[in-house]
């Protein structure tokens, strides 16, 4: 790698990098996506992203991914990773991932700032 290619990949490592510091896990999130994971192959990650679709107009989609693209961003806690996509994550910028256990069930809930309106189910969106 030139170290012209590698000066672009730390510039846009840090540009994602100050994006991802809006994006935030919950405790509850971080236990249950660590749990998770560790009945997983090492290196694999929660990878959340938007794509179009749903009630709403977008919709949050939710793999385990152990593969890593360069302009993923990462966030780590407490041993749960997440893998945001570039294109994904204006959508979800300033969000908090949560995961909420109550008597209607267990899921994954985006607290999302940007959007206007959501479906009843909680993975649909709109902005």
């Amino acid at each position: 790698m030139t170290s012209k290619s590698a000066e672009s990949r730390d510039i846009a490592e840090n540009i994602m990098h100050t994006m991802t510091s809006d994006v935030r896990i919950s405790d509850s999130a971080a236990k249950r996506i660590a749990r998770i994971l560790a009945s997983e192959p090492g290196g694999t990650a929660l990878r959340i992203s938007v794509s179009g679709g749903g009630c709403s107009g977008f919709q949050y989609v939710y793999d385990l991914d152990s593969t890593r693209s360069v302009d993923d961003v990462v966030i780590e806690r407490d041993g749960a990773t997440v893998l945001i996509d570039a294109i994904s994550l204006p959508y979800i910028g300033g969000s908090e991932i949560d995961f909420v256990d109550d008597l209607i069930g267990q899921s994954f809930q985006i607290n999302n700032p940007n959007a206007t309106a959501a479906c009843g189910c909680g993975t649909s969106f709109s902005i």
